[in-house]
């Protein structure tokens, strides 16, 4: 039976149980950035001491010392008789632990790919506590190079004084001390005990937290052991990362901590494989595609705040490559499409709607708060739903491939007119859709219902006598996204004629095209002569009084002067009754 890669586990678990696994790292997890332990510094000091004393301490340096001196070797012991002050301490020891120009060029005694994994997922909130048995601070480095300014904690005095852990972003708790104190523990009788409040600390650790154990033998750190050995709640896993074989006290603790073995090739792939595990079930768990609601309540959280403008274009370029993602599918491909039949062409036609809804809901609202810097990207999510490249097949659901386009004009119209943002809705009109093989055109010319096959769009559900079937299917299909905005149905119906106007005016006027030959898209104002007459003397009015300053001028849909604009606004008035569809 194939089980579950262990690996695998701990990622769910992390992305499931954010901020409660703590990590304990041993030098295996430093020893790629080439960082030397406590007992290797010691041996190395040693050996300089018989060197500058005319002697040779090889092939046992321990052995040397405690010849010379009548004692053991300890690192704090021999650190304090070489260098007598703090300044010198770090001198001294600077090389060991901080690199020069040659090892920073090589990437030595910095940060390891197992740090910075660690530290991305302390800045997420996954990883809240960081033991470590080692000296350097590459963990803190790390975090600092991610943001996180962490808590450390070398020393008893600051154990007293910390924070509860539940109030700090990232703990670093040091348990053998840091390489500038002199107090960091290194003999094999220092590692035995730790001051109380250490084990204290340790105690809460191991009882409240899960664990990630990687790069520690557990062979020489008595107290530690005896740390994990105390805790008796199993309430989280541990999970301990294996390389190569395990002696006899990882064991031991691995049984009594009922500890998941992981293993890795080494800590740098481990930790990275962690992050990368975690980060993608943090992805996929986000609601996608991402809720309305959820979408329209970040929409208006970002609108009026310049320092979101960069979430504001990922969450409409992201919800918009979600929508291109879907109608770019095989259900709605033009080639081998089904049959041309009212249940055939309706059904597709709501599969565009339902995989645009969240972004029509969001439509409306940027349309109505739209100010000059949301200008573009708006325009960009135009271009890319109405640019998306055609394929040869059927007719009708070639056409349709426009439908989500036209749909997110409409609602950004919607938005637009009922917030009087003409400016912004000269630039949706405006906006250059990329047409494969064939001449780009304005949004305007392209994708108005009227510019769609009249007698094909016929063929929608209830649509078959209507004179403009696909604008009322729009009106229906839209009102409910307006809701939130326009609440009165006799205003909404208003708004979307004034819309179609509009649209109708900019159409013409970007065609140039006047007298017998002129030629805009009908709507359903045409046979709405209430909202007709109302929406025309609105614009007339505007234009006699405010002249060059109407906002109908200044906006340029339909010209660039008052007169313009009237010329524009009669001919729209001697076309309709042209139509000879006795709509006036």
């Amino acid at each position: 039976m194939t089980m579950i890669d262990p690996i695998h586990s701990l990622a769910f678990s992390i992305q499931a149980n954010r901020g409660v696994y703590a990590v304990l790292v041993g030098s295996g997890v430093s020893r790629a950035a080439k960082i030397p332990t406590g007992w290797e510094i010691t041996l190395d000091l040693i050996r300089k001491l018989a060197k500058i004393k005319g002697e040779t301490s090889d092939p046992d340096p321990e052995h040397w010392y405690r010849e010379k001196f009548e004692r053991d070797a300890d690192y704090s012991t021999l650190l304090d008789e070489l260098a007598k002050t703090q300044a010198e301490r770090q001198q001294l020891l600077r090389a060991y632990f901080e690199p020069n120009d040659q090892e920073r060029e090589e990437g030595e005694k910095e940060p390891t790919a197992a740090h910075r994994a660690i530290a991305a997922l302390a800045v997420q909130g996954f990883i809240k506590v960081i033991i470590t048995t080692n000296f350097d601070r590459l963990v803190e480095t790390a975090l600092r190079e991610e943001g996180v300014e962490p808590t450390v904690l070398s020393s008893p005095d600051q154990v007293q004084g910390a924070l509860p852990l539940i109030h700090t972003q990232c703990c670093v708790f040091k348990v053998h001390g840091d390489y500038l104190d002199t107090r960091i523990k290194n003999t094999p009788d220092e590692l035995d005990q730790y001051p109380p409040e250490f084990d204290q600390l340790l105690d809460r650790i191991f009882d409240e937290f899960g664990l990630i154990v990687c790069g520690w033998s557990a062979e020489w750190d008595g107290a530690l052991r005896s740390a994990l050995f105390r805790a008796k709640s199993h309430r989280f896993t541990t999970y301990w990362a294996v390389r190569g074989e395990l002696g006899d006290k990882a064991q031991q603790l691995i049984h009594h901590r009922r500890a998941q073995e992981i293993h890795i090739k080494d800590a740098d792939v481990f930790f990275q494989t962690v992050q990368q595990q975690v980060e993608s079930l943090e992805e996929f768990s986000r609601p996608h595609p991402l809720s309305t609601e959820a979408a329209v309540a970040s929409l208006k959280r970002y609108i009026p705040d310049p320092q979101y403008r960069i979430q504001l274009s990922d969450l409409i370029d992201n919800t918009v490559e979600r929508v291109v993602e879907v109608i770019s599918g095989e259900a709605f491909s033009a080639k081998d499409g089904p049959e041309w039949t009212t249940e055939s062409v309706t059904a597709r036609v709501r599969g565009y709607e339902g995989a645009c809804s969240t972004l029509l809901a969001m439509a409306l609202i940027g349309g109505y708060w739209a100010e000059e810097e949301h200008y573009t990207v708006w325009q960009k999510a135009l271009e890319r739903i109405g640019s998306t490249p055609s394929s040869s097949g059927s007719t009708l659901w070639l056409e349709l491939q426009r439908y989500p386009a036209t749909l997110l004009l409409y609602a950004l119209g919607l938005g637009a007119v009922e917030a009087e943002r003409l400016q912004f809705l000269r630039r949706m009109l405006t906006t250059t859709l990329h047409r494969e093989h064939q001449e780009d055109l304005l949004a305007v010319q392209m994708l108005p219902p009227s510019c769609y096959s009249y007698a094909e769009m016929q063929i929608l559900e209830d649509m078959d006598k209507r004179h403009v079937p696909l604008n009322d299917w729009i009106h229906k299909t839209l009102q409910p996204f307006a809701e939130r905005i326009i609440r009165d149905d006799n205003r909404y119906t208003l708004v979307f004629d004034k819309l179609e106007i509009l649209i109708a005016l900019s159409c013409a006027h970007y065609r140039g095209q006047w007298s017998e030959w002129y030629w805009a898209p009908p709507g359903a104002f045409g046979y709405r002569s209430g909202s007709r007459v109302r929406i025309l003397q609105e614009i007339k009015e505007s234009l006699s009084t405010e002249r060059d300053e109407s906002p109908f001028v200044t906006c340029g849909i339909s010209g660039e002067t008052a007169e313009e604009c009237k010329q524009g606004l009669e001919a729209l008035e001697q076309f309709i009754p042209k139509l000879g569809w006795g709509w006036y």
